[in-house]
């Protein structure tokens, strides 16, 4: 089934999803660490009846119990090459329960290995393995493709990728979100949507982690910034662990059932149920909501809005919003230090810049590093990586090169601005179909093959030709960006008013407009008077964004201050703030001068410049230099412990604050704890031999639970508790309780730390505690993932629950009465 077919069957109706698989199958005898694929495939009978009793509920859509039937997770069980087999038996069996009265939906979902640069999996590996699977998923009969339990939105992106590339069926997905409305790798339901829409998916949602109860907000964030249905699938409430040892859920059907009326409202229009649910919820679903029409209510894709994306952050825009700057410094042209830095592959300033503009008030940042002497597409990649690591602001591509900005959207994790596309020679051909591939917004340049043209009315046919040619391929409107084409007012008198014709035009036309403003005072003395009176007439005529350097005060000031008289919503704050913001900066400016004076020109041996370098590397987890800095800081004869007690400590602890306090997610998080590893990698053997290197820390054995193979969260630990000091004896994943309690008696453990992710599995950890308390050992036993709760800690009788990685250092520290300075 196509997209458009999708959308067409299941448009101005309810579908009813089927429930949970996993937490059925344990009930029916599954045991925890076998791969369920293989499990299934011998008792094809359990299976069987949980499905048809599914269809027999009223699921218009099962799910094949495809879920971990991708190569890499396979690998685990040794039964990769069986990857066909497996898929394609569990597919036609699910297609027997469902006996044409239901469609069937090939589940995929995370690999379980971490994507570059926080892991080792590279982009393209993770996209050949989704092709893998969906390929033999559509050849063994699927009606769609769903992609599911997603805690990164990259990964989404891979599995829409890989489907596009080998495909045109229908593909649903639905990602995990945590308390905090985000997912593990800090995606917002909004950023999400926006993005996995545009790249082509049939419908969106949230599945898991939580009940209907709290998943409200995400459903309706996500209803209200997209146009296709969105899919609601939660848990049957919050899990706990009776008696015997069985993960039990504290919602029954009916408050199931009534709380589900909320994630209606709020504009789902696909549900179902996960962990927990059974085919009885499923059945007094449809019977409560087989009448129920989708809301109209909701401002889905509200007409003429638009939206761009990062990973973690969505811009939304009209055209008579607040002005927007486009950031123009990260561009080598004209810069000759930044490209002498660039050369020598230093991203220092581009860090920088990316900083210093959203600090400055850019709402995007334009990317260009086309210059001689470098690999331009190897460049932009980790200029890109670089960026990301800096900001949440949403992108704009600035290539001329069709390679280079394939190569740049396919990686970049969100909907970026693409500059530019023209009616150029060749130039529409190969770069409208990347925006439709990867779902970039535009932004058009109206010149022709014959360069620029001459006349407003030949500007404005150039634009409605190339518009043309993006509806042609399925583009809309709002995914176009008209650029004024400023030329030289000392050259063509009249080139400001025919940008200006061409704005208002726009405008009243439904384009979104942009331009470079620095064209129009080539040549003339004091340009910036001349950009800034043009650029406030050009707002006046309705331009949405320009491309500039947000650091010239006078100019944006003056756009500031164009959206306030226009009385913008909100312009007035806006306007007030950036002048609090400009006195303020001058008058830390002065008092750092003022300070700087009295400084004696005679200390140069002072060293806190490199030392502080070295806690900004971890700030920004700048793993290409911190090894460097740190060799700096040794040359000049920084004692080991200085270095670790003083910058490297604070700096991880001010990570993790950061972490806890929502400003940082866990890519940072982990970027941070890598990069303070490096530097640990350089000093540690100087530190064995500091007689004065303090008290050893004492061990921690940490492992993911019996029957669970997810090991991010508990990598994550290890790594934390490595860098603060702990001996960590790390035993992996799917670690049996007898093996956990021997190594934390041969290593004279302090400390036991348990993970487990899935609720089938978070009951191994009470049996771990349980042996421990029988085998009498002093081990304090600490436990997290991402089902388990401090509540559940409690309920086992372990010492102490961490919700994160840098919480789990606080926790051990506490429990061991260890001091932050020892």
């Amino acid at each position: 089934m196509k997209r458009e077919e999708f959308l067409e069957k299941f448009k101005g109706k309810i579908v009813f999803l089927d429930g949970a698989t996993g937490t059925n199958l344990m009930k029916a005898g599954m045991p925890a660490g076998v791969c369920p694929e293989k499990w299934i495939l011998e008792h094809k009978d359990v299976m069987f009846r949980l499905q048809k009793n599914y269809v027999d509920a009223g699921a218009d859509i099962i799910y094949a119990p495809t879920f971990t039937g991708n190569r890499i997770k396979l690998a685990d069980y040794g039964l990769e090459d069986n990857i066909e087999e497996i898929n394609t038996e569990l597919v036609r069996l699910a297609k027997e329960a469902a006996d044409g009265k239901a469609l069937v939906a090939g589940d995929i979902t995370m690999t379980g290995k971490q994507l570059q640069p926080i892991g080792d999996l590279s982009f393209e590996e993770l996209i050949d393995t989704y092709k893998e699977q969906i390929g033999i998923l559509e050849k063994a009969g699927c009606d769609v493709i769903v992609v599911e339990t997603m805690m990164s939105l990259q990964e989404c992106r891979a599995a829409l990728i890989a489907a596009k590339e080998i495909s045109d069926i229908a593909v649903m997905v639905t990602l995990t979100f945590e308390a905090d409305g985000r997912t593990l790798y800090g995606s917002d339901a909004s950023a999400s949507a926006i993005t996995l829409e545009a790249l082509g998916a049939c419908a969106i949602g949230a599945n898991c982690s939580t009940g209907p109860d709290k998943m409200e907000e995400i459903i309706r964030n996500m209803a209200a910034v997209t146009g296709i249905p969105i899919i609601a699938k939660p848990n049957a409430g919050l899990p706990s662990v009776d008696e015997s040892g069985n993960t039990e859920y504290d919602m029954d059907e009916s408050t199931f059932v009534k709380e589900m009326k909320s994630l209606l409202d709020a504009g789902a229009s696909v549900i179902g149920g996960c962990c927990g649910t059974t085919p009885a919820f499923i059945k007094a679903l449809k019977e409560s909501y087989s009448d129920y029409l989708p809301a109209k209510d909701i401002p889905r894709k509200m007409i003429g809005r638009r939206y761009l994306s990062s990973e973690r952050q969505s811009l939304s825009f009209g055209l008579d919003e607040n002005f927007m700057i486009v950031g123009e410094r990260i561009n080598p042209t004209g810069k000759k230090k930044l490209q002498a830095l660039l050369r020598e592959g230093d991203l220092s300033m581009v860090s920088e810049f990316a900083r210093s503009q959203e600090q400055e008030g850019a709402s995007i940042l334009d990317i260009n590093v086309g210059m001689s002497g470098i690999d331009e597409k190897e460049m932009m990649l980790n200029v890109l990586e670089e960026v990301m690591s800096q900001t949440e602001l949403p992108l704009c591509i600035d290539t001329s090169s069709a390679e280079v900005m394939e190569a740049a959207l396919r990686i970049y994790p969100g909907r970026a601005l693409m500059n530019s596309i023209s009616l150029e020679k060749g130039k529409a051909e190969q770069f409208l179909p990347l925006a439709r591939k990867y779902g970039a917004m535009f932004i058009l340049l109206p010149l022709s093959p014959e360069g620029l043209p001459k006349t407003t009315e030949e500007k404005i046919g150039n634009i409605k030709e190339l518009s043309k040619m993006a509806y042609d391929i399925g583009m809309n409107l709002e995914d176009i960006v008209v650029d004024g084409l400023v030329a030289t007012v000392g050259a063509d008198r009249e080139a400001a008013i025919k940008t200006l014709d061409t704005i208002s035009f726009c405008h009243e036309n439904g384009y979104a407009t942009v331009c470079g403003l620095s064209n129009i005072s080539f040549g003339l003395p004091e340009r910036m008077n001349v950009n800034t009176a043009f650029l406030t007439m050009a707002i006046s005529r309705g331009l949405t964004m320009a491309i500039a350097n947000p650091s010239q005060e006078m100019l944006v000031n003056a756009a500031f201050a164009s959206d306030l008289l226009r009385n913008k919503e909100g312009a007035d704050i806006r306007y007030i703030e950036r002048m609090q913001r400009i006195v303020e900066t001058k008058e830390d400016k002065n008092a750092t001068k003022t300070s700087a004076e009295k400084v004696d020109k005679s200390a140069s041996t002072n060293n806190d410049d490199i030392l502080a370098i070295i806690k900004a590397d971890v700030l920004k987890g700048s793993k290409r230099t911190i090894v460097k800095d740190t060799q700096i800081a040794l040359d000049r004869g920084i004692e080991p412990r200085i270095i670790l007690d003083e910058v490297l400590m604070p700096a991880i602890n001010e990570v993790g604050d950061l972490f806890d306090k929502g400003k940082f997610f866990l890519p940072q998080l982990i970027s941070g704890a890598e990069a303070m590893k490096l530097s640990i990698g350089i000093l540690e053997p100087l530190l064995k031999g500091d007689e004065t290197t303090g008290k050893k820390l004492p061990s921690v054995v940490i492992a993911t639970v019996h029957g669970d193979i997810h090991d991010i969260g508990k990598n994550l630990v290890a790594l934390m508790l490595k860098n603060y000091g702990f001996n960590v004896i790390d035993l992996g994943k799917d670690v049996p309780k007898e093996a956990i309690i021997n190594a934390a008696r041969e290593n004279d453990a302090s400390i036991i730390a348990l993970s487990a992710l899935m609720t089938t599995t978070m009951k191994e950890m009470k049996n771990v505690v349980d042996l421990a308390h029988k085998e009498g050992l002093d081990s304090k036993i600490i436990i997290g993932g991402a089902v388990v709760t401090e509540d559940y800690a409690q309920e086992i009788g372990a010492d102490g629950y961490s919700s994160d990685a840098a919480d789990a250092v606080r926790v051990v520290k506490q429990i061991l009465n260890i001091e932050d300075n020892q």
